[in-house]
C-alpha cells in the first residue's frame, strides 16, 4: 500500500511547537550514550506518534508479546527492522518502516499520520538495532489494538501530562546494574530505550518537571 512519507512540519497543533523546535537542534549524544558503531547494525525505525485525547496531548505505546526473542513483554513505540521494500536506510526507508510496522502492530491507518520530523539514529547494543526515531502527528486517529497477539500484547495511549507527572517517574534498576529513567503509567513500567527517548523529549521540549531520581524500582516492579 502506498504511504505518504513526506516530512511536513507545517499545520501542526501549537502544543507541538516545542517538540519541533527541539528536534531541529538536538544532537545524537544529547539523546543517548549509545550511538551507531562504525560497523553499523540492523537498520530499524520507531514511530513516536503524538495524538490529542480526552486528557490532552498523548503518545501511542504498545506492549510487546512475552514470547518474542527481543525486548519481550516490554512497553515500546511501534517499530521494527527495515524490510528491503522500505527503501534506503539513509533515505526514506525509516519513514516507510515506521508507518508499516505501526500498521502491522497496532492496526492504525497510516494515512491519518503526518510525519513531521526524525531524530538522529541511535543504537541498541542488546539487539544490534540502529534505530531512527520518526515523529508523527496523529491528525486523524483510527481504532488501534493488537493485530497479532504473538507480537503485540496490547496497545494504549498515555497522556503527556501523566508522563511528565513527577509522581509517575522512577529510576529503574536492572539486575545487571543498569539504571535509567522510567515511567509507571497505565499499569506498565516503561523503561529502556523507549523511556530514554520520552525522557529526552520531555526535557528538550520544556515539559519536564522536577522529579526524584533517587526513587529506585527494580525491573520486575509491578505498577
Amino acid at each position: 500500500m502506498p504511504l505518504d512519507v513526506e516530512i511536513r512540519p507545517d499545520g501542526l497543533p501549537e502544543w507541538l511547537t516545542p517538540v519541533l523546535r527541539a528536534v531541529s537542534t538536538v544532537r545524537p549524544e544529547q539523546l543517548s550514550r549509545f550511538l551507531p558503531p562504525e560497523g553499523g547494525g540492523r537498520p530499524s525505525a520507531v514511530l513516536i506518534l503524538f495524538g490529542e485525547g480526552a486528557h490532552g496531548p498523548e503518545l501511542l505505546l504498545m506492549e510487546r508479546s512475552s514470547s518474542l526473542r527481543a525486548h519481550a513483554g516490554q512497553p515500546s513505540f511501534p517499530g521494527g527492522g527495515l524490510d528491503p521494500e522500505d527503501g534506503d536506510p539513509d533515505g526514506d526507508g525509516p519513514l516507510y518502516a515506521a508507518l508499516r510496522e505501526a500498521e502491522e502492530e497496532t492496526g492504525l491507518d497510516p494515512s491519518g499520520v503526518q510525519i513531521f520530523a526524525t531524530l538522529p539514529a541511535l543504537y541498541i547494543p542488546v539487539s544490534g538495532f540502529v534505530v531512527t526515531p520518526v515523529l508523527g502527528w496523529w491528525h486523524r486517529p483510527t481504532p488501534v489494538s493488537p493485530v497479532d497477539p504473538a507480537e503485540t500484547a496490547r496497545v494504549f495511549t498515555v497522556p503527556v501530562s501523566e508522563l511528565a507527572d513527577p509522581a509517575n517517574r522512577v529510576t529503574v534498576v536492572h539486575p545487571r546494574g543498569y539504571r535509567g529513567p522510567a515511567f509507571a503509567v497505565d499499569s506498565a513500567l516503561v523503561w529502556g530505550f523507549t523511556a530514554g527517548l520520552i525522557d529526552r523529549i520531555l526535557h528538550f521540549a520544556g515539559w519536564e518537571q522536577p522529579w526524584d531520581r533517587e526513587n529506585l524500582v527494580p525491573l520486575d516492579w509491578q505498577a
